[in-house]
């Protein structure tokens, strides 16, 4: 089998725990022993398909171009379909359930351009059991695609595949921005799903609310310019608006953790807040988007 690509880029949440990385990996090799596997992370949280398919997109545009393995899979042996998804005209193919997992990323890079269902028996290993789809479904998909795409299975709408659920920012009444902690680093820096062009009417110093503690964040360039005790609102490597601390995680300070709603308005008193206030009426929602590489990769 003639190689059409060098590289595939494996995410999952299985963990390093077990021997499920190891497996796939071997099995991998087994079919096409010239390519390089690059671990994405296998320290997405169990089953938690909204985390994998944020973390994948996070990843996607700074992959090298060929495979992407994606495994979070808590419907594995269900109804859900296994499938391959061709970007960028064929620069890239992403490789698992159809749950969600895979439509941030394929969103990020521009959309799909194919899809098959995985349904050729030829591509796959033989199962004692439907639980493993990794090892027996996916694994040998992502290592055949030296084939063409249409040999592995059946076509499908590209257009038709699951969507990922994520939430939006929203303004509520008062005119604060309603937003929500999507994921949180290992250094305790919390992102929001929030635009950093959002937060720009508040000026550079927000009030931030969590639950019923209120705090006075600045709004930086860069993590040194927060001091020891202070928190700061930071524009991350992804181009979007996340909380961090001087010296500490500010995950830990402020008690948050994925999915903890945070309010962000203007620093200054009700009154005073009221001319921002007023140009931010409620009930606008505010997609965020992680911001493209330059000379973004497929």
């Amino acid at each position: 089998m003639a190689l059409r690509y060098d590289t595939i880029s494996f995410l999952s949440d299985y963990g390093l725990g077990d021997e499920f990385v190891g497996v796939v990996k071997s099995v991998i090799r087994s079919i096409a022993p010239e390519v390089a596997v690059v671990d994405v992370t296998h320290d997405v949280t169990a089953h938690d398909v909204r985390a994998g398919g944020l973390a994948l997109a996070r990843s996607a545009q700074y992959l090298c171009p060929g495979v992407v393995l994606a495994v979070v899979d808590p419907g594995v042996g269900g109804a859900r379909r296994a499938v391959a998804v061709e970007v960028g005209d064929g620069a890239s193919v992403l490789v698992g359930p159809d749950n969600g997992l895979l439509a941030p990323a394929v969103a990020l890079v521009g959309g799909a351009t194919r899809a098959v269902e995985l349904t050729n028996p030829d591509y796959q290993l033989d199962a004692p059991g439907a639980t493993f789809a990794g090892r027996d479904v996916f694994a040998p998909a992502a290592a055949h695609l030296g084939v063409d795409l249409y040999d592995l299975g059946s076509p499908i709408d590209a257009g038709g595949l699951l969507p990922s659920v994520l939430p939006i920012s929203h303004l509520d009444d008062t005119g604060a921005l309603v937003a929500e902690v999507l994921w949180i680093d290992r250094f305790g820096n919390a992102q929001l799903n929030v635009d950093p062009t959002d937060v720009e009417p508040f000026g550079d110093r927000v009030r931030l609310r969590v639950g019923g503690d209120v705090r006075t964040a600045k709004v930086v360039g860069s993590y040194d310019q927060i001091g020891a005790g202070e928190v700061g609102l930071v524009v991350d490597s992804y181009g979007v608006l996340s909380i961090a601390a001087g010296q500490r995680p500010a995950a830990e300070m402020l008690e948050l953790r994925v999915g903890t709603s945070v309010r962000l308005d203007s620093h200054d008193d009700e009154d005073g807040g009221s001319a921002a206030r007023a140009d931010r009426s409620g009930g606008v929602t505010t997609p965020v988007r992680i911001s493209p590489a330059p000379g973004g990769r497929s």
